[in-house]
């Protein structure tokens, strides 16, 4: 967080502007980070907000983002009133609120920050809890009936897990965050589990179970249901088409999801077994299921930029997350050779993100990710080369590595740029500039 002089921090009544209300709420509290619920219950009962209908939590290492868009696209294409949260965002604030699918303009947004502030009462609260706060607001003034919730970080004392849900989605769970949440899976899950409530569901989303998180459930009386015993899903890669089973429902045939990988039909599973357990029976329907996701895009994942294919975005920032796009890297036919563009933060897993992908890139460029908590490129290009036993390129500028990559690689290679939102947002805004002026 910024740290200002009192005297430079200016009054919230003077505040107008979207971008002045963001670099404000920078100031509002000493740590980017300090998890716990007291402060946003505090603010949101004296919010007095209206309950929605339907609360969705989504949790998870990785995923999130995934599950909680197909998630919001079938309840949409449902006819549901629906509002979302999410975060990061990758080129606008704007993306983490979005009502029936369309990110919140900067006039509700403010309203929301000044409708929070206006009870806060001097509570420090931090970035994401006063943004989660006004996605509250928003959501309510919208008349949305069912909310779907990503998780910042954890679960047990994330700001989100303020509001009660009827039920969940934990996707997986893996090492991250481990300066926050543990150093170890079996911690890390517990934290996850925090969104479990007695008797409601919760949707585990990957056949790799921690034992944390069946302990969990049977200590709170969660209904807790798991890919591979309670729902599982089949894909005839020859017809292309998969099969989903849960206890009641079975859907055959169903076109792949246009989101790729295995991790993502894991992602879809967890989301329909969310479904048929709160009742959404209407909503599990063969084509209206094939085709919502066969239209799903969610930026920053697995995304491909051109019509040549040339460039491929993906946040993968953890190493669970880097296995994932290795698979995906390594499903790709013909293989084409790859020049990598990563930028980190400096509290991730570098070895476990750079190993998975060795085997699949060619050449490296090292660039330092937006934030002040990255990795300068110079001293992750080090880590690289010695990790990779291949050459880094250095480019702090992440504008002049991707013109050099694009320069220097051969006409049927492929660009890929990862390791962080932080590097992933600011060359999806690159490329779209260069593509405007000059038909990247």
């Amino acid at each position: 967080m910024r740290s200002l002089p009192i005297a430079a921090i200016p009054a919230a009544k003077s505040l107008q502007s979207l971008p002045d209300w963001l670099s404000w709420l920078e100031t509002l509290s000493p740590r980017e980070i300090d998890l716990g619920l007291e402060r946003v219950l505090e603010v949101l009962g004296r919010l007095e907000l209206e309950e929605p209908a339907r609360v969705f939590h989504v949790a998870g290492t990785n995923g999130k983002g995934s599950c909680a868009a197909m998630l919001e696209a079938l309840l949409l294409d449902g006819g549901r009133g629906v509002g979302c949260y999410t975060s990061p965002h990758l080129l606008r604030y704007n993306e983490r609120i979005r009502v029936n699918g369309v990110p919140a303009d900067d006039g509700e947004i403010v309203a929301a920050f000044r409708a929070v502030e206006s009870v806060r009462q001097g509570l420090p609260l931090t970035y994401f809890e006063f943004g989660t706060l006004a996605a509250l607001v928003v959501f309510e003034r919208s008349g949305a009936d069912t909310l779907v919730l990503e998780i910042g970080m954890g679960g047990r004392l994330d700001a989100v897990n303020a509001v009660e849900p009827d039920a969940g989605i934990i996707t997986n769970v893996a090492r991250d965050h481990c300066e926050w949440l543990g150093s170890d899976v079996e911690t890390i899950a517990v934290e996850k589990a925090g969104i479990m409530r007695r008797g409601k569901p919760v949707i585990f989303g990957s056949d790799i179970v921690p034992a944390a998180i069946t302990a969990v459930a049977a200590k709170v009386g969660a209904d807790l249901r798991i890919l591979g015993r309670d729902f599982s899903f089949v894909r005839d890669a020859k017809a292309g088409f998969w099969t989903w089973r849960g206890r009641g429902v079975v859907l055959e045939g169903l076109a792949v999801p246009s989101l790729t990988g295995r991790f993502q039909l894991q992602n879809a599973s967890a989301v329909l077994a969310l479904l048929e357990v709160t009742g959404e029976a209407d909503l599990l329907n063969r084509d209206s299921v094939s085709g919502t996701l066969q239209r799903l895009s969610v930026a920053g994942r697995f995304q491909w930029l051109g019509a040549d294919r040339r460039w491929l975005l993906d946040v993968a920032h953890n190493p669970h997350a880097a296995a994932a796009l290795a698979e995906s890297l390594s499903a790709l036919a013909p293989r084409r050779p790859v020049t990598a563009i990563i930028g980190v933060l400096a509290d991730k897993e570098l070895a476990g993100i750079v190993a998975p992908l060795v085997p699949h890139v060619d050449r490296f460029i090292a660039v330092t990710a937006h934030s002040p908590r990255a990795l300068e490129a110079r001293a992750l290009a080090q880590s690289i080369a010695h990790l990779s036993n291949k050459p880094c390129l250095i480019m702090e500028d992440l504008a002049e590595a991707m013109s050099y990559a694009n320069h220097v690689a051969d006409e049927d290679a492929l660009i890929l740029i990862t390791g962080s939102f932080y590097t992933v947002g600011p060359a999806l805004e690159e490329w779209h500039r260069k593509h405007h002026e000059t038909g990247w």
